[in-house]
């Protein structure tokens, strides 16, 4: 289904580290804006963040957006991808863990719980990544992540070590 009649809230990760990394997500934000049947509701600030695994590569910006959208979570995954091609991604090119122009994650899909080839909500890892729920923090403290609990107790477990708030 590529539309619902309901708004359903999202919460999309991004992140970048090549290419001009606060244009690619200034870019990205806007982007998203003009996805079909969504809107942008709260955008978190950008964050400087050390890259994650062994490769060696420039820190990453990182922030999120919270959407209303009544595009499936498959279809709106689809979206996302398309912009990350349209910022110079290629999947099939780069390392685990490597360098990208553009990264956008569905975070949250509503209180949906979805385990499909190439689809996980709630994001593996998200109670992990303080480049991830420190921007949260910022916006919408008190979300419920399905099965994990609130943002404001999530983010009180990590450290804020490699993370800058960029203002």
């Amino acid at each position: 289904m590529v539309e619902q009649s309901l708004w359903i809230p999202a919460w999309v990760a991004l992140g970048s580290n090549q290419n001009d990394p606060l244009q690619q997500l200034s870019a990205a934000m806007l982007a998203l804006d003009d996805l079909p049947d969504t809107r942008v509701q709260l955008c978190s600030a950008f964050y400087r963040s050390a890259p994650m695994g062994p490769v060696a590569q420039p820190d990453f910006i990182n922030a999120v957006a919270g959407l209303l959208t009544r595009l499936s979570p498959q279809v709106l995954l689809a979206h996302l991808q398309a912009l990350e091609v349209s910022a110079g991604r290629r999947r099939d090119q780069e390392q685990k863990w490597g360098p990208r122009p553009l990264d956008l994650d569905i975070l949250t899909y509503g209180m949906q719980r979805i385990d499909e080839p190439g689809l996980r909500v709630p994001h593996p890892g998200i109670h992990e990544r303080n480049f991830v729920l420190l921007p949260l923090l910022d916006v919408a403290p008190d979300l419920e992540i399905p099965d994990l609990g609130p943002v404001h107790c999530l983010a009180a477990a990590v450290t804020t070590e490699g993370l800058e708030r960029l203002d």
